[in-house]
């Protein structure tokens, strides 16, 4: 799978750009910091995920005094070639079509694109609160598992759910209001249960690749850990069931797959809390390294690999070590600097201050 054309109108501060990707090795989208780099990789994973991996809403990425942004991506997949065509909306409703397809949840994307991002906020995973490795986690699935995926968009729409009838609750809990609860939890259940599975086998696979390249990169052989906290214990509907008035009470879902924890710790001890920044960053480097080989190698093929800016963050040794550990594939690469000299760029394009991409069509490296 390969990334072959990206067109984007209105998107962030780019009015208008056409990018076409060489199929195999790395280009590079630099310029000035707050010209837009970051928006060009943004566009190509909300093609693969409907999301931003900035964590914005999706009205902050329609540019300025536009109503909608539009994203257009060809791919190929064996021998298929795949259109993928998103239009964002400032205010209506957004849609995002697959060969013509309407998309309906974010599953319906995986076999159309899927890609790993790196960037200097992954030191969040490791350092920042719970619900940053769950979201690296839920992001690592739904990469490698379709299923997975609808998992998470399922979990979602059934917490928003619940949490609305919650919050109407008032502390109270009528007998009608409970009937509408036993629907929802029931759903929760199935959905979280099956998540929370995949969750923690993604762990129990994660872990021994994570060690391998945490070794690398720090040049040490400390014991790396990875372990994955339910929120509750029992059947999660017995769970649920138990919470239930405390939920009323407070508002919201106590106890749930949301709720959940990844631990991390170095030598046994909270990287969190324990690791030094350079420990952190690496680790998670690690983190990220690891999931996007196990996705490689389950999937038989590596994803599109973003990396923006990471180089920026990363002392010589490490950035050589990252490299070291990446499997041959698409990759794109934003840098304000001059990428480290063991990147060779296919393909170059500059990101000019008034928003407009320039730069000629990639050289074609034989497969």
């Amino acid at each position: 799978m390969h990334l072959t054309s990206l067109t984007i109108s209105d998107f962030r501060n780019i009015h208008q750009a056409t990018i076409t990707p060489a199929s195999i090795g790395t280009t590079v989208v630099t310029g000035r910091n707050g010209t837009g780099k970051t928006s060009v990789l943004e566009a190509i994973g909300y093609l693969a995920t409907l999301q931003s991996f900035r964590g914005s809403p999706r009205e902050a990425m329609v540019r300025t005094s536009s109503e909608h942004a539009i994203l257009r991506a060809r791919t190929e997949v064996g021998a298929r070639s795949i259109d993928i065509e998103a239009e964002i909306s400032a205010a209506g409703r957004s849609r995002t079509m697959v060969n013509r397809q309407a998309v309906r949840r974010r599953a319906d994307l995986h076999d159309a694109l899927r890609t790993t991002i790196f960037s200097p906020e992954d030191i969040g995973v490791v350092r920042a609160g719970p619900s940053e490795r769950r979201r690296f986690l839920d992001e690592a699935l739904a990469v490698t598992d379709a299923r997975a995926a609808a998992q998470v968009d399922e979990v979602e729409k059934v917490l928003r759910q619940r949490s609305a009838l919650l919050r109407r609750a008032g502390g109270r809990i009528s007998p009608d209001l409970a009937t509408t609860l036993d629907v929802w939890d029931e759903r929760l259940a199935s959905s979280g249960t099956a998540l929370v599975e995949a969750r923690e086998a993604l762990t129990a696979g994660l872990v021994p690749v994570v060690a391998e390249h945490y070794a690398r990169l720090a040049a040490t052989d400390i014991v790396v850990g990875m372990s994955y906290r339910r929120s509750w214990s029992g059947p999660l509907l017995q769970a649920l069931a138990a919470s239930r008035q405390d939920d009323a009470v407070r508002g919201v879902t106590l106890v749930g797959p949301h709720r959940d924890e990844l631990e991390l710790t170095l030598g046994g001890l909270p990287g969190r809390t324990h690791a030094s920044q350079g420990e952190q960053r690496s680790l998670a480097l690690a983190i990220r390294l690891a999931a996007h080989q196990l996705a490689t190698d389950r999937l038989g093929s590596a994803p599109v690999l973003l990396l923006d800016d990471v180089f920026s963050e990363l002392d010589p040794f490490r950035s050589r070590a990252l490299l070291a550990g990446l499997p041959p594939g698409q990759s794109l690469l934003t840098t304000a600097q001059p990428p480290p000299p063991e990147i060779e760029a296919v393909a170059v394009y500059t990101v000019e201050p008034a928003g407009v991409v320039t730069g000629g069509r990639p050289v074609q490296v034989d497969q």
